[in-house]
This record gives structure tokens, C-alpha cells and sequence, in this order.
């Protein structure tokens, strides 16, 4: 296994799951909720995400296939799309609303697992890469960043009081910055494979 390609799609995966970008909207959703209980509905909710995301990586190759999408394809509009995603991170329009209470009672499944960590930037990356890569290292990264995720996730509240707002606000902007980096990479090894194509 190439572990220099697992831990750089386990980068890209952990900032597209942005699990620091929403310990805010995680801090708001569940703060009527126990301590303890917050731990088990974090654990629950993130596990629900990880079938998800696992269920897309498995699919995604098989869809592509019956689309007829080639690889300098999913490269480039994968590049695109990455790099939108990475736009939004640097420039946030300001908080969702789910940060403003409008959840009530305990959540489930939506919106802490389904969109925040399983959302379509994350899924559409899972089915890029399970058409790129060998589907072991691909499935080895999504564990690996859901881990990361995991661990910021149940830190929260620690990493709120120490960072504070604004400290979180900036990780975010620089994980975003790191990711339009490598959309830009990805674009460019997508627009070299369709040169490569064209002329042979």
C-alpha cells in the first residue's frame, strides 16, 4: 500500500468532513444535551456517517462505470468541485442555521451525520477516489479521517473554551486554503491525462 497516498486522502477527506468548521453547529445542536449523552449521540451520529460514506465508496465506481465517465473526467470536475468547496471554507457566508437552535429535541441523523460529516462534498470525493485508487487504501483513509473527525468531535467543548471562536474560525480558513491547493493539483493532473488522451 502506498502510505504516502493514504494519508493524503485521509487529509483531504478529514477537511471536507470539516469536523472543525462544525464544532460550532455541533456546540449549538446538542447544548440541552447531558455531557455523557452528547458523547454517545456524537459516537452514534459519526457512525452513522461512516456507513454512509463507506456505502458511496463501494457504489460510487460501479455508478461511474455505467456512465461512462473516464478518469481525466472525474479528475477535472472533481478539481472543480473540491475547489468550490475549499472557496466556501475560506470565504463562510456565516453560520448555518442549524447553529441557531432550530433543532429540537435530540437529533438523529439529521443534521449531524447526514449533511455536516456525510455531505455531498465528502460523498462525491469517496466516489472519485474509489474510482482512482485501490478500494483497501480508499476505505483505510475514510476510517482514518472519520477517526480524526471522531476525536476533534468529542474534543469539542475542550477545544471551544481553549481556541475560542475566532481561533476555530481560522483553522478552517487554513484547512481551506490546504484544500483548494490540492484542487488545483487534482485539476491540472486531470486536464495533463486529457492532453495525454488526445494526442495518442
Amino acid at each position: 500500500m502506498d502510505y504516502y497516498l493514504l494519508l493524503e486522502t485521509t487529509f483531504a477527506l478529514f477537511i471536507l468532513m470539516d469536523s472543525v468548521g462544525n464544532i460550532p453547529i455541533y456546540m449549538a445542536v446538542l447544548k440541552e444535551v447531558p455531557t455523557k449523552r452528547q458523547i454517545f449521540i456524537i459516537i452514534r451520529e459519526l457512525l452513522i456517517a461512516l456507513v454512509t460514506i463507506i456505502l458511496f465508496a463501494f457504489l460510487g465506481e460501479y455508478l461511474l462505470d455505467i456512465l461512462k465517465i473516464g478518469q481525466e473526467t472525474i479528475m477535472i470536475a472533481g478539481g472543480v468541485v473540491l475547489f468550490i468547496i475549499a472557496l466556501k471554507m475560506i470565504f463562510p457566508k456565516g453560520e448555518s442555521s442549524f447553529a441557531e437552535g432550530s433543532i429540537q429535541g435530540e437529533p438523529f441523523i439529521v443534521p449531524l451525520a447526514i449533511p455536516l460529516i456525510a455531505g455531498p462534498s465528502s460523498l462525491a470525493a469517496v466516489m472519485i477516489y474509489s474510482h482512482q485508487e485501490p478500494m483497501s487504501l480508499v476505505v483505510g483513509a475514510i476510517c482514518l479521517a472519520w477517526l480524526l473527525t471522531l476525536i476533534v468531535l468529542i474534543g469539542a467543548p475542550f477545544l471551544k473554551k481553549v481556541l475560542g471562536v475566532k481561533a476555530i474560525s481560522a483553522c478552517e480558513r487554513l484547512m481551506g486554503l490546504l484544500l483548494t491547493l490540492m484542487a488545483v493539483q487534482m485539476f491540472l493532473e486531470g486536464i495533463a491525462q486529457f492532453v495525454l488522451s488526445c494526442s495518442t
